[in-house]
């Protein structure tokens, strides 16, 4: 049984390599937004054509992620959403709502010092990770029951 797994958050590291790398050998298939930010912000006005007003362009580009972001959250077994360093990202809070919402099991993932701030977030969540690395060992628990050595 293949464990589907939608990797929602932040794009400005490669946290989502790191996953896949340390989860090499595990039945999981991975699903993920766009990550090249220019496509994820302009789509809508690629495909849909150009607004002169950016509030309009965004909200083109917005829904069409929002589509692929329902899908992946939908059909995945376990949600994992990482929340950076750097950034604010509001579109990680709502796929994690989304997710809780849904019923999904939801890992959130971000350093230690964000932990005052996500704390209704954490308390939605089923595990708090701090790093790829724990996320990998999680899922390897929930599909084999091993422990890291």
């Amino acid at each position: 049984m293949t464990l589907q797994v939608y990797l929602s958050g932040e794009i400005h590291t490669d946290w989502r390599e790191q996953l896949i790398a340390a989860a090499r050998g595990l039945d999981v298939a991975f699903n993920a937004p766009v990550t090249d930010h220019s496509a994820s912000d302009d789509c809508g006005v690629v495909i849909l054509g150009a607004e002169p007003d950016k509030f309009w362009h965004d909200h083109k580009g917005a829904k069409l992620n929002a589509i692929r972001t329902r899908k992946g959250i939908e059909e995945a077994d376990v949600v994992v959403v990482r929340f950076g360093e750097k950034y604010k990202q509001w579109n990680a809070a709502f796929d994690a709502g989304y997710a809780a919402a849904l019923g999904k099991s939801l890992i959130v993932l971000h350093p230690p010092e964000h932990s005052h701030a996500l704390k209704e977030v954490n308390a939605a969540a089923l595990a708090v990770a701090e790093n790829p690395a724990q996320v990998a060992a999680l899922l390897r628990y929930v599909l084999t029951g091993e422990l890291p050595a």
